[in-house]
């Protein structure tokens, strides 16, 4: 059984190596099946994330996350499946009976006293269980209304929250905004950095589709251990499958199509991994 300092050991693993652990959103069973294909093609270790929205799609947590578990248990590299922006406690209890080895708690909406309370309660609560418990402090920008990717976090700040909650990671704002569709975005390396000597915990960086290959080079460079990307692969993703279906309007078997939708984030996995290993 993988518990939490696996998830520790993972993320400080791939830092002694100069690197930092990908970790990429499954929203398909096909999102799995690529993304482990793409870190067995990279001999890396990587993070299949969940997120609350993915939870709403598949109507429970339970189908696509035992999937998910089931997928990392036959992986011949260290697969780790992890809870993403859950703001729903019971479904922090529920990832919690489902074997899940990590869980990002998400109260980035609350104020800062009730986020400190309500994260460190989900931090004792998975602590207990041997899982492991990212966070967020202040709002990384880009969907749902949530605030401009101009927002920085503060590095006194965010060693305060994390001395308060017990969390053994935390997402920081330095300049990415969730769901970008280009890779224009560009991270302050110097506040990375600040909040690396700040922060006692492993960073981690959100909305990192929005980086170019050199940007997101600095990030890994300037200390983010754990970089989460998903927008920019379910581009190709899509993009592949477009194309077939373009070429190919009279096909109607799924399995012809997605499968290169498959095919295309496997690659772009194993690149990335590669990449962020250092």
């Amino acid at each position: 059984m993988i518990t939490r300092p696996a998830f520790a050991r993972l993320l400080a693993s791939a830092q002694d190596r100069g690197g930092a652990a990908g970790a990429f959103n499954v929203i398909l069973l096909e999102h799995a099946e690529a993304i482990v294909s793409g870190a067995e093609q990279a001999r890396l270790p990587v993070i299949l994330q969940i997120s609350e929205n993915c939870v709403t799609y598949h109507g429970g947590l339970a189908p696509i996350t035992a999937a998910s578990l089931e997928i990392a248990r036959r992986a011949s590299v260290e697969v780790l499946v992890h809870l993403d922006h859950i703001e729903d406690t019971e479904l922090v209890r529920e990832g919690i009976e489902l074997g899940v080895h990590s869980v990002m708690y998400d109260g980035s909406r609350l104020s800062y006293a009730d986020n400190v309370r309500s994260t460190r309660a989900v931090a004792d609560l998975c602590h207990a269980a041997g899982v492991a418990v990212e966070a967020e402090l202040g709002e990384v920008g880009g969907k749902d209304g949530v605030h401009a990717p101009g927002a920085r976090t503060d590095p006194a700040e965010a060693a305060e929250f994390v001395a308060a909650t017990g969390v053994d990671a935390l997402a920081v704002a330095v300049g990415t905004s969730h769901a970008m569709l280009s890779r224009t975005a560009r991270v302050d390396r110097g506040l990375v950095t600040r909040l690396r000597d700040a922060v006692p915990v492993p960073l981690v960086l959100h909305g990192s589709s929005g980086l170019s290959d050199d940007e997101l080079r600095g990030a890994v460079a300037g200390g983010m251990a754990k970089i989460n990307i998903s927008t920019h692969l379910n581009g190709l993703f899509t993009g592949a499958v477009r194309q077939f279906l373009d070429e190919q309007p009279e096909a109607v078997d799924p399995r012809k199509y997605v499968r290169l939708g498959r095919s295309a984030v496997a690659a772009e996995t194993a690149r990335l991994l590669r990449l962020l290993a250092g």
